[in-house]
């Protein structure tokens, strides 16, 4: 899983300061996130792990028997699959391990119907063979129905085996196969025809001077080969990078993915050090993206000021208030003398429009950017707000006011005055997979709960509402430019 950082770089400011992920989010290991019972859950190396209302805010609490390293967890039907590895990996002393597998109906610790069954042993390593059976990583695969397990460390091979799906246990008679080497930690995801091998390479548990990063390559077989983007085998030390450090964290491993919505996915995993956390070992939750066929982690996105443009036209999102006019000594082109010295314009001032803005709620609508105040947005988080997946919400206001962009009741969307918190002002403001954005409304006034299907849509070119989110349309995507 990963830690998310937002990096605050305000276009009108000079100082940067990073906001970390919330409450108590130290693990390490961390499997992929699972949801339940509306929580989302993440389990690491030792046992128990963390727990979150919201997907931004994570505190202890995850409840897991056998101790051991780098679990996994998976839901198949109405139970949840956890796998894990006892000793190898050089814990202990040695590489001889075990990888075992249990089930429990609920990942809630305080449900009646929290048990988990006996743990199975489905690999082993003997200590003795360059292998390692530590680190398992699931896939259940969505065209054949199919459950594969990778596993390994630097220690020799990754390999992967075939689980019943049914009961947690090997297939009868698989025979284990090697895919990898030189990483650890890896994951097995689908795609549009592809399989992807994720795995971790670089130096674990050293903190600051962690190397860990996370790299991939693809198939077409679940078996393999797995190929990098110049076309060298995982088998033979390749990997296309996902995501190394930055952001003052450093060390990313054990990646996970979850699909949020279509078009919205976002990956997990640990940062072995926090540099705005003494240094420790943390959750990280980053966009996913995929650019050519190959996932990328996205950057945690930054407070500023933005255009918000249009994914269906170009045109920016602002204030519908006059136009005004700039003074500009001009002569004409052809009689401009070429020896006259240029002096610069200055950008038009908030302090030369605001006056003409009328009070009260103002609408909003799209058109030709040209960088005027009435167009620029400033995009702050709100801590006391709470959170979605990945990060907190946000306000999003005229840039050197308080005029705040909010939902109405009808669906629709336009600024108010001054920003009070309401929930009709807070937004989510997700990276989709092609790396535009989608921003929705945290409630919508006079509906129950919590919005998840309206969004900020571009109805025509120059005409902003809220309808439903759909991947399909360039209607319902943003970008955020810093010009």
């Amino acid at each position: 899983m990963k830690k998310l950082l937002i990096s605050v770089c305000l276009m009108a400011g000079c100082g940067v300061a990073v906001e970390a992920q919330t409450g108590a989010p130290y693990i390490h290991d961390p499997s992929t996130i699972a949801e339940c019972d509306g929580k989302y859950y993440t389990f690491g190396t030792g046992g128990g792990g963390l727990i979150s209302d919201d997907g931004w805010s994570w505190h202890s609490g995850a409840e897991r028997p056998g101790g051991g390293a780098a679990p996994d967890v998976l839901k198949i039907g109405d139970r949840y699959l956890v796998i894990y590895g006892a000793t190898g990996g050089g814990l202990g002393g040695g590489h001889n391990g075990r990888i075992l597998t249990m089930w429990n109906k609920t990942l809630d610790p305080k449900s009646p119907d929290f048990k988990f069954t006996e743990p199975i042993e489905v690999a082993a390593s003997d200590g003795m063979e360059d292998q390692d059976a530590i680190d398992p990583g699931m896939l259940l695969d969505p065209t054949t129905g199919r459950l594969w397990v990778s596993y390994g460390t630097y220690f020799g091979t990754i390999r992967l085996i075939e689980l019943d799906p049914a009961t947690g246990e090997r297939v009868k008679g698989n025979k284990e196969k090697d895919i990898a080497i030189d990483c650890e930690a890896t994951d097995l995801i689908y795609r549009d025809g592809w399989y992807y091998l994720l795995g971790t390479h670089g130096t674990c548990c050293d903190g600051v001077n962690s190397t860990y990063n996370i790299v991939v390559g693809r198939s077409r077989s679940i078996e393999g080969p797995y190929l990098d983007n110049i076309g060298r085998d995982m088998f033979h030390g390749g990997g296309r990078m996902v995501l190394a450090a930055g952001h003052r964290v450093c060390g990313p491993g054990h990646f996970g993915r979850t699909i949020i919505d279509e078009g919205v996915e976002v990956m997990s995993c640990h940062f072995e050090a926090d540099f705005d956390q003494s240094g420790r070992s943390v959750l990280g939750i980053r966009p996913l993206l995929w650019r050519n066929g190959w996932p990328v982690a996205g950057d945690p996105l930054a407070e500023g000021t933005y255009a918000i443009e249009s994914e269906r036209r170009g045109y920016a999102l602002e204030l519908a208030v006059d136009f005004v006019r700039m003074q500009q000594e001009r002569q004409a082109w052809w009689r401009i003398d070429p020896n006259e010295p240029v002096k610069p314009i200055a950008n038009q001032q908030l302090s030369d429009v605001i006056s003409t803005w009328p009070s009260g709620p103002i609408a909003v609508r799209c058109s030709d950017y040209m960088f005027r105040p009435h167009q620029r947005w400033t995009i702050t988080t709100v801590p006391e707000a709470g959170g979605y997946l990945s990060a907190p919400y946000y306000k999003i206001e005229i840039a050197g006011t308080h005029r705040a962009l909010a939902a109405t009741d009808k669906r629709e969307v336009e600024t108010v005055e001054t920003f009070t918190g309401t929930p009709e002002q807070l937004w989510r403001i997700e990276q989709l997979t092609d790396g535009t954005y989608r921003i929705m409304p945290k409630q919508i006034p006079g509906q129950p709960g919590v919005n998840t299907r309206y969004v900020l849509y571009s109805a025509a070119d120059s005409t902003p509402t809220l309808a439903e989110y759909d991947f399909s349309t360039d209607n319902s995507k943003w970008n955020l430019k810093q010009h």
